[in-house]
């Protein structure tokens, strides 16, 4: 095809051939002109390529005009005696096939532009295709969707080689209508299969953009009344998977655990699990099969084990999970680096809502006061004011644990029953202790820290403090605050105050007149 300089001279020349493919048959060849444009290095001439593409293939699927059924070798149709009319809709098929397959390619593209332009025409495809299918039903009533040009697109999203972020955050729109929700899990499933399949270490770039596409998933809360449909439907029939929350909850259930099932990396296992319990736990149809994914995630220690035992608390209480090592688990996470790290103050909401319970033992409530006091003894002052109440919390929840600090004679420090290397907390004999150490800490040199620790000599009220306020609290903001406080007014030391270093000049004089 000659070429007229610039994007211009392009646009006119694909326009031109546009308008003889859709006028005549004879000019079909001219569809290779435009296929060969897709192929350019100039970013305008593919995006003039790939818009004129649209506009021809879209036609020839309103108009009817490539081949329906089981698509057959070109080579064969074409040597074969069948009518000039099914030879051109079958060849303008294959035509059409390999540009789904160059649009497929150009999702890869390093311009964002031509990556959001293919999506487009491939979306569009997608809509009307599923209006004129190119497969025939097997029955009255079969649904039809294009599932195979569908994949396509998915697998360009879920590229193992790049970051596709942005593309899928344009995707996003499309996940809003039931079949294109329902079809993008079913083919994110194969999809991983395939690359899992293909790479024996499979790209971290693969598990970003697969968890991006997961994660933008969501289902409605109840089965709507009307589905709302990318592909135009004239009827719905309730034979359709597609049109009941039930089969798409199974879909979703199906992908998750596709997903999870493979070894990801770290930071990504803490993505996952921040949306377990609100994202994915209750829409899953049998939330009990991620236990096998929390507790593999429970044993990667650190930020990742609590993310995980948010998951299993909401699985034990809300569908009567048996996990007898749960609270021993939350146990072994309290070590000094707790009041150090930044998930300092998620993890203190989690613990205080796992352990928010007044049926739990009174041993277990001891044992966790017992090490939080223990640790405390070297936590930094922003800590100390949130942790203190927390363990007033926990005594004014479960009474029984009072004689913690009711014990006026107590052991001493060196005969401390209460064992801090002891990873079972049934097994760690604080009920037999005491909280000697927030007695110590009434003796803090911070004053709030002094004055928190002394709840403690009164009797406790019966509300519980509210330690939300204070989880977020640094040692900057308590500076900060204490720099704003009004200091006392000046004490006068003498009667009449001085009014210099030696009195007035007169007077100085006098004195020394007189002395002498």
């Amino acid at each position: 095809m000659e070429r007229e300089p610039g994007a211009a001279g392009v646009r006119r020349a694909l326009g031109r051939r546009l308008e003889a493919v859709l006028a005549s048959r004879s000019e079909a060849n001219a569809v290779f002109d435009i296929l060969a444009v897709l192929q350019s290095e100039d970013q305008e001439e593919i995006q003039e390529a790939v818009r004129t593409c649209s506009r021809l293939f879209g036609a020839l699927l309103e108009r009817g005009e490539l081949f329906v059924g089981q698509l057959p070798s070109e080579e064969m149709v074409m040597t074969g005696s069948r009518g000039a009319a099914r030879k051109y809709k079958v060849w303008m098929r294959h035509r059409y096939h390999s540009c789904g397959n160059r649009l497929g390619e150009l999702l890869g593209h390093p311009s964002f532009q031509v990556k959001e332009l293919a999506l487009s025409a491939l979306m569009k495809f997608v809509q009307l295709e599923g209006a004129h299918p190119l497969e025939k039903p097997k029955w009255e009533g079969n649904y039809l969707f294009p599932r195979e040009l569908f994949k396509l697109v998915v697998g360009g999203l879920l590229s193992p080689e790049e970051d596709q972020s942005l593309l899928l955050s344009q995707f996003r729109e499309y996940l809003d209508y039931d079949d294109t929700r329902y079809h993008s899990m079913q083919a994110a499933v194969e999809v991983v299969a395939r690359v899992t399949g293909q790479h024996p270490e499979v790209p971290p770039a693969f598990w970003n953009n697969t968890f991006t596409l997961l994660s933008a998933v969501s289902l409605p809360r109840r089965e709507p009344t009307v589905s709302s449909f990318y592909v135009k439907r004239t009827e719905l029939w309730d034979t359709w998977k597609v049109a009941h929350l039930k089969e798409h909850r199974k879909a979703f259930q199906t992908m998750w655990l596709s997903f999870l099932k493979h070894k990801l990396p770290l930071s990504l296992y803490k993505k996952v699990l921040l949306i377990t319990h609100d994202a994915i736990l209750p829409q899953l149809a049998q939330p009990t099969l991620m236990i096998d994914f929390l507790t593999r995630a429970c044993d990667l220690g650190g930020a990742l084990s609590l993310l995980a035992l948010n998951g299993l608390f909401i699985l034990i209480h809300k569908h009567n999970l048996e996990y007898p090592d749960f609270y021993r688990k939350l146990y072994g996470l309290l070590d000094p680096s707790v009041f150090h790290v930044k998930y300092r103050a998620r993890f203190f909401h989690l613990a205080d809502l796992f352990l928010s319970s007044s049926h739990l033992p009174a041993y277990l409530v001891a044992a966790f006061a017992k090490r939080l006091a223990r640790l405390a003894l070297t936590a930094p002052p922003e800590a100390l004011l949130m942790v203190l109440p927390f363990i007033c919390n926990l005594l004014r929840r479960h009474p029984a644990c009072r004689v913690l600090v009711h014990r006026p004679h107590g052991p001493e420090l060196d005969a401390d029953p209460y064992d801090p290397g002891e990873k079972d907390p049934a097994q760690s004999r604080a009920l037999e202790s005491s909280l000697w150490e927030l007695q110590a800490l009434q003796r803090h040199y911070h004053p709030e820290v002094s004055k928190a620790a002394s709840v403690i000599n009164q009797a406790l009220s019966v509300p519980e403090v509210s330690i939300a306020p204070l989880l977020e609290l640094t040692a900057y903001e308590i500076f900060e605050r204490d720099l704003k406080k009004k200091g006392p007014e000046p004490v006068p030391l003498e009667f009449i105050p001085a009014q210099g270093l030696l009195g007035r000049p007169g007077e100085l004089c006098a004195q020394h007149f007189t002395l002498s």
